[in-house]
C-alpha cells in the first residue's frame, strides 16, 4: 500500500487499525499554517479534546469541520485523560490540540497521552507549528543547539535561581514569557547572564503584529520600555549560550573541587571552591555529593 492510498483510507490506518489518539499541533496565529494532514486527522476522528474549544471551533470553521470537541485542559486533564480512554475503549479515535502550537509543550496535554499509553492505545503525533522552534529559526543564535526552557517561576527569587543553574549553558536557551513579566524577566535575564549576550525578542509570532527584535541583554530593557506596544502579546525568548571558555571555567571548577573533596569534608570543600573558582556554590555542592556518590573523590 502506498502512502497516498494508505491516506485515503483515513487516520486509522496510521495506528494499525486501532483506535488511537492523534496529538495534533495547530497554528499559533495564523490559521493558515496548520498542514494538511492535521486538517484530515481533524476532520476524521469521532472527537477532538482542546485545550479551549471555543478557539478550537474557530480553527474548524475556517477549515469546513464539523468534528464534535470536548474539553480538555490544565484544570480537568486528569478526568479528561479518564474519559478519552472510555472513548478508545469503545472504538473511537480521538484528536489532542492545545489552544496553539504542539500538545504538551509548555500546554496541557502530557497527563492525556500519559493515561492513553497506560491504557495500551497508540499514540500517534501529527506535527507541525511550535513557536520555539519558530523563534530559533529566526534567531541565527548558537549553531542550532538549544534547550527548551519554557515558562519561567512567576516569583522573581525563584526565576533568578533556576536562571543562575542555566549560567554555563552553551546552546541557545528558548523561553516562554507573559506580557506582564516581560520586562521583569528580561531585567532577571542581564542580571544573571550579564550585559552583553545576545537576545531575540520574538512577539506575537505568525500574527498581524508579530515584531522580532535582536540585541545585547544590557539593552534589552531599554527597547522594550520606548514603546508600550512592545510589551504586549505572547513572547518567545532566545538567549545566546555561554561562551565556549564557559566549558573550561566549569572543568577547572570540577578539578579544584576534586582535589579539595580529597582533603576535606563536602560542605567545606565546596565553600572553598566557590571562592577560589567564583562557580555557583549549589552546583558545585549538587557536583560534589554525584563525585562522592560515585567514589571518586
Amino acid at each position: 500500500m502506498t502512502e497516498q492510498e494508505a491516506t485515503a483510507q483515513g487516520v486509522a490506518v496510521r495506528s494499525g487499525g486501532k483506535p488511537a489518539l492523534y496529538v495534533v499541533a495547530t497554528p499559533i496565529g495564523n490559521l493558515g499554517d496548520v498542514t494538511l494532514r492535521a486538517l484530515q486527522v481533524l476532520r476524521e476522528v469521532d472527537v477532538i479534546a482542546a485545550e479551549d474549544t471555543r478557539v478550537t471551533r474557530r480553527l474548524l470553521d475556517r477549515h469546513g469541520s464539523a468534528t464534535p470537541l470536548m474539553a480538555a485542559h490544565e484544570h480537568n486533564e486528569r478526568s479528561a485523560a479518564l474519559r478519552i480512554v472510555e472513548r478508545l475503549a469503545a472504538g473511537e479515535s480521538v484528536a489532542l490540540v492545545s489552544d496553539a502550537g504542539t500538545p504538551g509543550i509548555a500546554d496541557p496535554g502530557s497527563q492525556v497521552v500519559a493515561a492513553v499509553r497506560a491504557a495500551g492505545y497508540p499514540v500517534v503525533p501529527i506535527p507541525g507549528p511550535n513557536a520555539a522552534a519558530t523563534a530559533m529559526s529566526a534567531s541565527g543564535l548558537g549553531d542550532g543547539r538549544f534547550l527548551f526552557c519554557g515558562f519561567l517561576p512567576a516569583r522573581g527569587g525563584e526565576r533568578r535561581s533556576v536562571l543562575g543553574e542555566l549560567v554555563a549553558q552553551t546552546a541557545a536557551l528558548v523561553f516562554y514569557e507573559a506580557p506582564h513579566r516581560i520586562t521583569d524577566c528580561v531585567e532577571d535575564l542581564r542580571a544573571i547572564f550579564g550585559d552583553d549576550r545576545s537576545l531575540l525578542i520574538a512577539r506575537e509570532l505568525t500574527k498581524i503584529h508579530e515584531s522580532i527584535h535582536r540585541c545585547r541583554l544590557g539593552e534589552a530593557v531599554q527597547w522594550l520600555n520606548a514603546d508600550d506596544n512592545r510589551r504586549r502579546g505572547e513572547f518567545v525568548l532566545v538567549v545566546d549560550g555561554a561562551p565556549a571558555a564557559a566549558k573550561d571555567d566549569d572543568a577547572g571548577a570540577e578539578r579544584t573541587l576534586r582535589i579539595l573533596l580529597g582533603e576535606l569534608p563536602l560542605k567545606q570543600a565546596v565553600a572553598l571552591a566557590a571562592k577560589l573558582t567564583g562557580a555557583a556554590r549549589n552546583a558545585l555542592y549538587e557536583q560534589a555529593l554525584a563525585i562522592r556518590k560515585d567514589g571518586q573523590g
